[in-house]
């Protein structure tokens, strides 16, 4: 990913560094920032020192690495308040369960926890821990009084640990914290201080305890669409059925399962919003009954009887004073006539179209966009491309509308 950052002005940001073995990512961020014509000024802990020498940062960035609030060389003078003055963003990553209590408790024994109090610029931190360090409540409090306070969490993610077990707590990978300082550094925030609301990937709807009714939607256009709100500026909550996806680094994410799953969700979080995105491919049968044991095969034919599920979209767009609603609609044929129709029926302002066949599990696509003024073809381009130009016509439609 290449990060476009001109001549006349170039971004620094400061790098901090905690300690974890994650932190040998860092050292790969910060060459690709610096190979992009960003300024990286790193600053570690004495515990991220244990993992990554700070020659190996001073090599990559081609700036001197601090480490101690102490040192008195002129280089230093007042480092806590000179390192984030031209800063346009701190970045810490990986960041500690240690750290993380520090900054949430205005804490600051150090260079890096001290800088983070004495700044200007955004915060962006990027956990990475053992799972019961992440799930442990003390931690799980500590992060919600730094969203509160405007500090964005980045991750983390699922999976493979370095303990050897395996659940929430790796950092976000290097290319997915690149496409967010991307959109820090770079975003329009013309949709800064606005609450969205967006449902993505599909819906499953058990049959037995081993089978049930789902579809292709690999979430990867709803995720797209998270992130370049998250670049718009908007504090997003991103609503999502399973998928093997990453999320992106929104404010705040829900897993989900069924339709009925995504409605309560929806319900729950929807009364704050000022702009929804239905983007999810919600089952639109469910079975009447349910089994809690596999349905064992035999000669006999099975009959299932669906009910409907509920119409989430629908929903939303008839409360008696509803956000700003956007729509998704994958047909296979008649596109511009089923879309339209769509629209009509649940009177939506905007709703995104595409082919199913040419769009579910391409990283590409070609969107069409109908609204009141009429169609607006998105020619075919990289998914995160579409959702930004999306983003940017519903901004457009938001303001004339309101």
């Amino acid at each position: 990913m290449t990060i476009l950052v001109s001549a006349e002005s170039v971004k620094h940001i400061v790098l901090g560094v905690t300690g974890g073995v994650a932190a040998y990512k860092s050292a790969e961020l910060a060459r690709l920032l610096t190979q992009n014509g960003v300024e990286v000024q790193t600053v570690m802990t004495e515990a991220a020192c244990q993992f990554v020498a700070p020659a190996t940062f001073q090599s990559l960035t081609g700036r001197p690495v601090y480490t101690n609030l102490w040192k008195t060389n002129a280089s230093y003078n007042m480092a806590h308040i000179n390192l984030s003055r031209d800063a346009d963003m701190i970045l810490v990553a990986p960041a500690s369960a240690d750290f993380i209590a520090k900054i949430a408790n205005g804490l600051a024994d150090d260079l890096l926890s001290t800088l983070c109090l004495a700044r200007d610029c955004q915060l962006l931190i990027a956990p990475a821990m053992n799972r019961q360090m992440w799930e442990h409540p003390a931690t799980q409090r500590n992060v919600d009084r730094l969203r509160r306070d405007g500090v964005k969490i980045l991750g983390p993610a699922s999976g493979e640990q370095a303990c050897g077990e395996i659940g929430m707590g790796r950092m976000l990978e290097v290319s997915e914290l690149l496409q967010t300082v991307q959109g820090s550094l770079l975003g329009n925030q013309l949709l800064a201080g606005k609450k969205i609301l967006i449902t993505a990937g599909p819906t499953y709807e058990a049959i037995d305890a081993v089978r049930g009714i789902t579809n292709k939607s690999s979430g990867k256009m709803g995720y797209a669409v998270a992130q370049a709100a998250v670049e718009a500026g908007a504090s997003v909550t991103l609503i999502s059925g399973q998928t093997c996806l990453a999320p992106p680094a929104v404010d705040k994410f829900l897993a989900v399962v069924s339709a009925d799953d995504m409605l309560q969700a929806v319900q729950a979080e929807v009364a704050q919003t000022d702009i929804f995105i239905s983007v999810a491919a919600v089952a639109d049968y469910r079975p009447v009954k349910t089994s809690q044991q596999k349905i064992k095969k035999s000669a006999n034919h099975l009959t299932l009887e669906l009910r409907p599920n509920p119409d989430i979209l629908l929903w939303v767009a008839n409360l008696p004073e509803p956000p700003f609603c956007v729509g998704f609609a994958a047909e296979t044929d008649d596109l511009g006539q089923n879309a339209a129709t769509k629209r009509a029926q649940k009177r939506l302002p905007l709703l995104a179209a595409n082919l199913a066949q040419e769009a579910i599990g391409s990283d590409e696509s070609e969107l069409v966009l109908f609204d009141d003024s009429g169609q607006h073809v998105l020619p075919k381009a990289p998914k995160i491309v579409q959702a930004r130009l999306l983003i940017n016509h519903i901004q457009l439609l938001y303001n004339q509308k309101h």
